[in-house]
């Protein structure tokens, strides 16, 4: 087996308790740009192509474990907290073959690169590296462990914030917390001792038990080292998301997205975007969203695990959740289409009309005010403003369908379940609580009655208030008299 071929397994350190973040929900699992920031190092670890993915569990073990159910991972747990060392040992313990490269990650970390791993891996194997330590340099390293080199500038040790001199805490690189080592890593971790101010077991320790050894002791320096730095409180994850946010809209602007204002743009990694997409202000993408060639998304519209084909337009302050939109297709402005939601190609929904569980047809239009729930509507049906398919009983939900080329006059309520048959016509106004047949009209509202004089009777009664609060209708009555 050579350098180039050795398998890699990584260890990601999910167990710390997070207090800073003032929160019941474990550190890990806070969410940066919809994924829990353990899921990003898992997702990392995944694009390296490593064979194994380890997670190290300990506060709100369960939790964690119930969000990567589905990752793929093995799941290793810390029950008690002594120390990144400890923690390292159990995830060591979960692998039933010793035989690979070892990278350890953090659950805590969401701005780490593959890219950047990538590089570290690559540069640890060229040289025929046993420990890689991932530093940086910043002008202040405060609360970071320091990279001590020897004279000949050789990576000597790692000394933490609380242990180190003085002269130490002046050393401008810092120790990431990521290493590469080879797979003697479990017999000298098992030679960490808690030596030391925190009685814990450092996994900096490691670094001298190799230097013991004879072993290559490396380090590799990122070039940004905003990309190891942790979410230790609620001020920490709003900035790592803000860099995290800045990197998907440029990456989509890269690719032919046009964004107005990306900086006010949100987009989870899990979406999807065509070419000549367009973006408004204040647009949020969420979850599996997938927007085709040529849409656009007008400001302040939500959208989330909706697919929306080519050439739609979504105009401003729309929702849309579970949705698919057919291609040249236009929705909103405040417009709402709840799960279940699928419109065909050309249809219109205007402002103020909600849809849920509904197949619309081809060119069908809603232009205003209507409520369109567990329904199925024909092509060309015209929806007028107003209209509401009353599905809910109290009890359970009922489906209508309503037929090709129907016309339903404004302020319309279909009473579910009810057939409305092909070309028919529903007369502005009616509650349709029986079927209507194929070309014909349903007319169900009561008969009007015009009373004649009834204004002047009625308002001449109030005559006082009348000339005290509505001068105009006061000289209407004056010139009945």
């Amino acid at each position: 087996m050579t350098e180039q071929t050795r398998p890699l397994d990584v260890v990601i350190l999910a167990a710390g308790q997070g207090t800073r973040m003032k929160s019941s929900l474990p550190k890990v699992l806070h969410p940066v740009a919809g994924r829990p920031m353990v899921a990003w190092a898992v997702k990392t670890a995944r694009d390296l192509g490593a064979r194994n993915v380890v997670v190290v569990t300990g506060h709100g073990a369960e939790q964690v474990e119930a969000a990567l159910g589905e990752a793929d991972v093995i799941f290793a747990r810390q029950a008690q907290q002594l120390g990144t060392g400890h923690a390292f040992i159990q995830g060591l313990d979960a692998l039933s073959d010793h035989q690979a490269d070892v990278l350890v990650l953090y659950g805590d970390t969401p701005l780490l690169r593959a890219d950047t791993l990538t590089a570290l891996l690559s540069d640890h194997r060229a040289r025929g590296g046993a420990f890689t330590v991932l530093t940086g340099e910043v002008p202040d390293a405060t609360g970071y462990g320091r990279i001590i080199r020897d004279a000949q500038g050789n990576v000597e040790r790692i000394v933490e914030q609380k242990d180190a001199t003085p002269q130490e805490r002046d050393v401008r690189e810092f120790n990431s917390g990521v290493y590469l080592m080879d797979a003697r890593a479990r017999e000298l971790s098992a030679r960490i001792t808690n030596d030391n101010a925190s009685g814990e077991y450092y996994l900096t320790d490691l670094l001298g038990l190799y230097r013991a050894e004879g072993a290559e002791v490396h380090a590799f320096k990122l070039t940004d080292p905003s990309e190891v730095m942790g979410a230790n409180d609620r001020t920490g994850l709003a900035e790592a998301e803000g860099i995290i946010r800045a990197r998907l809209t440029h990456e989509h602007m890269r690719a032919g997205v046009t964004i107005h204002l990306p900086e006010t743009v949100y987009i989870e990694d899990t979406v999807q975007l065509g070419r000549d997409v367009t973006l408004e202000p204040g647009v949020i993408l969420r979850g599996q969203t997938r927007v085709a060639e040529g849409a656009t998304i007008g400001a302040y519209s939500v959208i989330t695990d909706s697919t929306l084909h080519e050439g739609v337009t979504v105009k401003p302050h729309s929702v849309l959740e579970g949705a698919e939109v057919g291609a040249g297709s236009d929705v909103g402005p405040f417009a709402r289409l709840r799960p279940g939601t699928v419109l065909a190609g050309g249809v219109h929904i205007g402002n103020f009309v909600e849809t849920k569980n509904a197949r619309l047809a081809q060119g069908v239009k809603a232009g205003h005010l209507a409520y369109l729930g567990d329904v199925e509507i024909g092509e060309e049906t015209n929806v007028g403003a107003g209209t509401i398919v009353a599905n809910f009983d109290g009890v359970n939900k009922h489906r209508s369908t309503v037929g090709a080329g129907v016309f339903i006059g404004s302020n319309s309520t279909l009473i579910a379940p009810r057939v409305v048959g092909d070309a028919a016509f529903i007369a502005a106004g009616s509650a349709v609580h029986e079927d209507v047949p194929e070309g014909a009209m349903a007319v169900a509202r009561g008969k009007q009655r015009t009373l004649e004089g009834w204004s002047k009777r009625y308002w001449g009664g109030l005559r006082g208030k009348v000339q005290e609060k509505l001068p105009w209708l006061a000289g209407w009555l004056d010139r009945q008299d």
